[in-house]
């Protein structure tokens, strides 16, 4: 068989925010590349039909609120040595700026900052990070290129994450530790079907003429996450790939 650089066949992967949406597809995805994964979120339900979905293969799931500091270091305790990990964990809140407060600050950076920054740092001082891998975070346009009304601490978040994710390509870069970012615009995910019914859908319909190439899907987001966790990608890190369909 030749050599495929975009396979993960012998590495173990551990995706966050696994129990839907584009967490789900990334663990899936990655299972059907080789990958021997290991899926955590908080809701056992949904985290066993994650589970379910992916391919034949010693998988594991590992049940964490990341909003809890305890439940991290639970997870990176439990967790294997890793060739690579995905920070795909976050929400959507729209927040006014009259609107902000502590309380907002805290739910918004919790989850979609500090999360993914702690588990980093117990993940590292275990050494459950091994050398050459590849840490994955999920980002958005918003971040610095595509305010919306509403995505002050939303897009604060992702653009935290990615100046972490910049630091953490430089400091690890001895140990060919990799550390990149995806940012995707609008993808189709259950949020999207939530999103809807409140929404008049032909200011949707409107919205979507905005991307050349259409709304994206998971699989996008994935198939990107794929690239940055295989060998294909071992001369790019500190980097930020954006997906957005041509958004204008």
């Amino acid at each position: 068989m030749s050599y495929n650089p975009f396979s993960l066949e012998g590495k173990i992967i551990l995706v966050t925010g696994a129990s839907s949406g584009i967490g789900r597809e990334i663990a899936t995805s990655c299972s059907k590349m080789g990958a021997q994964l290991v899926v955590t979120g908080r809701d056992e339900k949904r985290l066993i039909e994650t589970l379910a979905s992916l391919a034949e293969g010693k998988h594991q799931m590992i049940i964490a609120d990341l909003n809890s500091e305890e439940e991290i270091l639970k997870l990176a305790t439990a967790a294997p040595i890793i060739n690579g990990l995905v920070n795909a964990a976050g929400i959507l809140q729209p927040f006014p700026v009259k609107h902000i407060g502590k309380k907002q600050i805290e739910t918004m950076f919790n989850i979609n900052y500090n999360a993914s920054v702690i588990l980093c740092s117990k993940l590292i001082r275990l050494k459950k990070i091994i050398e050459n891998a590849s840490v994955v975070f999920i980002s958005s346009v918003s971040s610095n290129a595509k305010p919306y009304f509403g995505g002050a601490l939303y897009s604060g978040t992702k653009a935290a994450i990615e100046a972490y994710s910049r630091t953490l390509a430089l400091e690890y870069a001895s140990k060919k530790i990799r550390s990149n970012c995806i940012s995707p615009a609008f993808v189709i995910t259950p949020i999207f079907d939530e999103f809807i019914p409140i929404t008049n859908n032909d200011n949707v319909k409107e919205y979507e003429k905005q991307y050349p190439l259409g709304f994206g899907k998971p699989i996008d987001v994935a198939n990107a996450a794929i690239y940055l966790l295989s060998d294909a990608s071992r001369w790019v890190t500190g980097s930020n790939i954006v997906m957005d369909g041509g958004l204008f």
